[in-house]
C-alpha cells in the first residue's frame, strides 16, 4: 500500500510539483523529513504509532520511503504551488489536510496502521493540521516554524506523559 501511495505522489509531483525552484525547497523538505526521523527517533520505545505493509517488512523502511519521496513530492507540490489571496490558500490547506487524513483513514481501515499510547485518529488529524500550517511558514520564516514546532512537541510529549527516561 505504501508503495503505491508513494507512486502517486511521485507522479503529482512530477506533473504538479515546482522543479524549476526546488533549491528554494529543499530546507523545508529536510525540516519536515528531520520532524519525522525525530519522533521516530524519540519515540522509538514509545510510538504513538507504527505502519505495516504487504510489501515493505517494517516501520522503518515504510518510514523512510515516505520521507524521501511523499514529503518530497508534499513540499514541490504545496508550498511551490501554494496560492495567492487567503480564501484560496484557506482552500489549498484543507485540501492537503484532507488528502493526508483520507490516505490514513484508508490505511487504518486496511491495517496498514496501528495506533498506540494513546494516539489515536484524531490526534493524527490535529497533527495533519499542524503540519500544513507549519511547512509555509517554514518556508518563509524557518526559526519560527523551529520554535512553533518545539513548542508544539514538548505539549504533545507532556499530553502524552512521555517521560525522558523512556526516550531511547
Amino acid at each position: 500500500m505504501y508503495i503505491l501511495s508513494n507512486i502517486l505522489y511521485i507522479a503529482a509531483a512530477y506533473k504538479w510539483g515546482d522543479w524549476k525552484n526546488w533549491k528554494q525547497y529543499y530546507p523545508t523538505i529536510l525540516f519536515f523529513i528531520i520532524g519525522d526521523f525525530l519522533y521516530n527517533f524519540l519515540l522509538y520505545e514509545k510510538s504513538m504509532w507504527l505502519f505495516h505493509d504487504i510489501v515493505l517488512p517494517n516501520h522503518t523502511l515504510i518510514t523512510i520511503f515516505t520521507m524521501v519521496l511523499s514529503y518530497t513530492a508534499t513540499v514541490l507540490i504545496y508550498v511551490g504551488r501554494r496560492p495567492e489571496g487567503r480564501g484560496k490558500r484557506s482552500l489549498w490547506f484543507l485540501l492537503w489536510v484532507g488528502i493526508y487524513l483520507l490516505v490514513e483513514y484508508v490505511n487504518s481501515i486496511f491495517g496498514f496502521i496501528t495506533y498506540h499510547n494513546g494516539w489515536n485518529f484524531w490526534w493524527s488529524a490535529m497533527f495533519t493540521l499542524m503540519i500544513f500550517f507549519i511547512l509555509p511558514v517554514h518556508h518563509k520564516r524557518p526559526l519560527l516554524a523551529w520554535l512553533i514546532s518545539i513548542l508544539f512537541i514538548v505539549t504533545l510529549l507532556s499530553i502524552f506523559d512521555v517521560k525522558l527516561s523512556e526516550l531511547k
